[in-house]
């Protein structure tokens, strides 16, 4: 397998955070060209912080990070402390960054790296709201067809959602972002909360991040124990869902999710259910297939690989 350009867009979270190590932990697969963060999770000037300092935790100082959008396209900015704290990076003790954030704005970073790779082989990794990557596309309709794929985290169907009784966070934040990417026209892959609420990270899990002994399995482990807080009292689950990596996972190893090509549209009308990605699972419309929506994911696979890249760094 060749390697694949990806330009990982994120509002690090601590499950982004873990998203990006795997990533930087996986030159033979993954090669990042670049980090845009987005308001999401926290506000921008916490979001792009954030970015780097996980940068720094991986030893990774020459990855570029920009700065993208502050707010949703056209709503004003709905942020998920309650869940990730109120850095976005709760848990750990991690060093302010002494790398600077690249000149420029991440949109423009996004629009002229697309230009500049050759067509096909650049991948959007969107890991919070679609605000970035929607205005890269209203700004540059002409790199729309050179990309490679869209992967991203976001969307529910049979888990329904996360923040509002019909939505998961990620498009929910940013409705109509999320309407302009998936009716692009590009080959777009989803990892719904169907897929991620099944990535569990059980005590045994997190205590083979903990055993690791290095600086990222230590801090990994102490972002987990503070994510899992939320999740635990809220579903009554085992342990916190590690949604993000399951993006980065699915481009080291495909073989560890299962999902279904389908028609998948975003609710911006509606007050109750505003941001519902109504995904045709059962092809029940005639609606053509604009989406990969993956429904189940091998867990004890992803976590054996979570941990041995994390090892790496």
């Amino acid at each position: 397998m060749s390697v694949r350009k990806i330009i990982i867009d994120t509002d690090p979270g601590q499950d982004d955070a873990v998203a990006i190590l795997l990533a930087l932990a996986s030159p033979e697969e993954i090669e990042v060209l670049g980090i845009t963060a987005v308001a999401g999770n926290v506000p921008l000037h916490l979001t792009e912080k954030n970015a780097r300092i996980v940068c720094e935790l991986a030893g990774r100082t020459d990855v570029p990070v920009y700065a993208g959008c502050d707010a949703p396209l056209e709503r004003p900015l709905v942020t998920a402390e309650h869940v990730h704290g109120k850095t976005g990076l709760d848990g750990p003790d991690l060093p302010d960054p002494t790398i600077t954030l690249a000149e420029g704005h991440g949109v423009d970073f996004i629009i002229d790296t697309l230009r500049a790779e050759p067509a096909g082989t650049v991948t959007l990794c969107p890991l919070g709201p679609l605000t970035n990557i929607a205005q890269a596309f209203n700004k540059a309709p002409d790199i729309i067809e050179k990309v490679q794929e869209i992967v991203l985290m976001g969307g529910a169907y049979f888990e329904v959602g996360n923040i509002t009784p019909a939505a998961e966070f990620n498009i929910y934040v940013d409705p109509e972002a999320a309407k302009i990417v998936f009716g692009a026209g590009c080959p777009i892959t989803v990892m719904p909360l169907d897929v991620t609420h099944k990535a569990l990270v059980t005590k045994d899990r997190n205590d083979a991040f903990r055993a690791l002994g290095t600086k990222v399995g230590v801090a990994v482990a102490q972002m987990t124990d503070f994510f899992e807080r939320f999740d635990k009292e809220k579903y009554g689950s085992s342990g916190a869902p590690l949604h993000d990596p399951c993006v980065t996972a699915y481009l080291i190893r495909p073989d560890l999710f299962t999902g279904r090509h389908i028609n998948v549209e975003i609710e911006t009308g509606s007050e109750l259910t505003l941001g519902m990605t109504v995904a045709d699972w059962w092809r029940v419309t005639d609606r053509a297939p604009n989406a990969i929506f993956m429904g189940d994911i091998d867990a004890q696979g992803f976590f054996d690989l979570l941990t041995e890249r994390l090892a790496r760094l």
